[in-house]
């Protein structure tokens, strides 16, 4: 655990870089807490765990009027952005990330969050580092690819020691994708998955996201270090789904439609050697958050 250190993390309000920050926070860090802050409730949430918010918006504010740190956090990112705007995800996620790489060439460490979505699909074989990049989220996913290789370039080039981690599936009671699918089934909903079934997953729950993550900023390196963020288990949707809904006492109704996003299954034997292991048993992670999420909820042995 990195302790006595200033830790600038964007996307701070977010669903993987909010529990590092806190985490960070803890152990006698300055954290600095990067963000929009549309929503002021989310500028307390970061004061209430020790973290120090800051308004910047990337994309549009100035890189150099940031303050000094020793290591980087970026979570920061433009996701959910209408197609036609797809010139203004690419200024957010890939120039706004090259500014800040050139900012903090002398950090000890940078962490870049790219995705388990850039990889071009490779039907049941577990996704390595080294597979081709393709489009899974369309603009985003493209975005990200371009962005890697410019912290690759940069990385190589005025030497700021980085790590890429590519995000799969994370979950816990922040949300994510699991949780979507969760909230679905509880709302009687249908869940929708693609044809190629299983749709096999590594889910990584927040505890274990949180250490890797922290992990992948003591570990960055000048060439880039680049591996896959996942869970150490491989598990289907339709798998942790009949657990859930076993648990809460339900059956998820699950349909099989083209559409559907492929599934997105990690090779996570980098991540083990450079990053560690999980050490929360996935079903103990859906327990978990299934009970975080739902107080309410009388939930059956499992």
């Amino acid at each position: 655990m990195i302790e006595g250190a200033r830790i600038l993390i964007t996307g701070a309000t977010g669903r993987v870089a909010f529990p590092i920050a806190r985490e960070l926070a803890a152990h006698g860090n300055d954290v600095i807490g990067v963000a929009r802050f549309s929503d002021e409730a989310a500028r307390a949430r970061l004061e209430s765990v020790g973290v120090t918010p800051l308004r910047f918006e990337l994309g549009r504010d100035d890189e150099r009027e940031l303050p000094d740190a020793d290591y980087v956090f970026h979570a920061g990112a433009a996701l959910n952005i209408p197609p036609a705007e797809w010139e203004w995800q690419f200024e957010v996620n890939v120039q706004a990330t090259g500014r800040l790489v050139r900012r903090y060439a002398n950090t000890k460490g940078l962490v870049f969050c790219s995705t388990g979505s850039q990889y071009a699909y490779q039907g049941k074989r577990p996704l390595r580092e080294n597979d081709p990049p393709g489009v899974h989220l369309g603009p985003y996913s493209v975005s990200k690819t371009s962005a890697e290789q410019l912290v690759q370039y940069l990385s190589r080039e005025i030497g700021t020691p980085c790590t890429i981690i590519r995000v799969f599936s994370t979950y816990g009671p922040e949300g994510g994708s699991p949780v979507d699918r969760l909230e679905r089934m509880l709302a009687g909903k249908e869940i929708a998955l693609h044809p190629d079934k299983p749709n096999n997953y590594n889910p990584i729950f927040e505890d274990d996201y949180v250490a890797l993550g922290i992990r992948a900023l003591e570990v960055a390196a000048a060439p880039v270090v680049v591996a896959n963020y996942a869970g150490s288990e491989t598990v289907s949707a339709e798998d942790y789904l009949a657990y859930l809904g076993a648990l809460a006492g339900m059956e998820p109704c699950i349909v099989y439609r083209d559409d559907a996003w492929w599934p997105l299954a990690a090779d996570v034997t980098h991540m083990h050697e450079v990053l560690g292991r999980c050490a929360v048993p996935w079903r103990d992670g859906m327990r978990r958050t299934l009970e975080a999420t739902h107080p309410e909820l009388e939930l059956l042995p499992g």
